[in-house]
């Protein structure tokens, strides 16, 4: 049985992986991380379409890495960055080393329940400078996990290379456009489906519909 674990936030990106996943592999569960992050409602999202969709699902406990990087997800006295300011290389939402740790806690979580896929939404095409999104990072932290746990992990990346537009796309000819814009939540200042507008995710959410529908 070919087994997959989806790191799962209830957001547009990893929700679509999820669907993907379900597609693919046997058996599927996900796992959401509780970092500290401002907005509950974003786990509240994650756990409802998990419910929603028969996946069993973990809730891990992250919140050390809000201590160990302030940044404006996890800080409410902290704005969050409508575009990358001058002098910075990435936005104040950048979560030092968050997708890093996400990957190496859900490995042993996978480990340990016989799993040896794991599913996450990083994408190299559409992101705001964020290292750890990088295809790069990605296979060297695959080689590195095998060697640390002598197991056989494949990291998939199902929109590595994907537009906004075309994840779109991808969900769509799931038959899942429409779920995915309604049920998840990618907004940063915590409002589900179309967001706020104006947050750096939610305006590559809004143009990549847009390029996608034509309108």
């Amino acid at each position: 049985m070919k087994k997959a674990l989806v790191i799962f936030s209830g957001g547009q990106d990893s929700t679509t992986c999820l669907f993907w996943a379900l597609e693919k592999f046997d058996y599927v569960e996900a796992v959401t991380f509780d970092y500290g992050q401002r907005h509950k409602a974003e786990i509240e999202c994650a756990v409802a379409i998990a419910k929603d969709l028969g996946v069993k699902h973990h809730i891990l406990d992250m919140s050390l890495l809000s201590q160990l990087a302030p940044n404006s997800l996890t800080r409410n006295d902290i704005a969050v960055d409508e575009k990358i300011p001058d002098g910075a290389s990435v936005p104040n939402s950048y979560v030092e080393g968050r997708n890093m740790l996400f990957l190496t806690f859900a490995a042993v979580l996978a480990k340990v329940n016989g799993i040896n896929n794991l599913v996450t939404g990083v994408c190299e095409t559409d992101f705001s400078g964020y290292p750890d999104c990088r295809d790069m990072f990605i296979k060297s932290l695959n080689v590195t996990l095998n060697l640390a746990m002598d197991y056989n992990f494949v990291i998939h990346t199902p929109l590595m290379w994907l537009t906004k537009a075309q994840t779109w796309e991808m969900a769509d000819k799931m038959g899942k456009l429409e779920y995915v814009r309604e049920n998840t939540l990618t907004c940063y200042n915590g409002i589900k489906g179309d967001g706020c507008g104006h947050c750096p995710a939610c305006t590559l959410r809004r143009n990549g519909l847009k390029e996608y529908l034509g309108s």
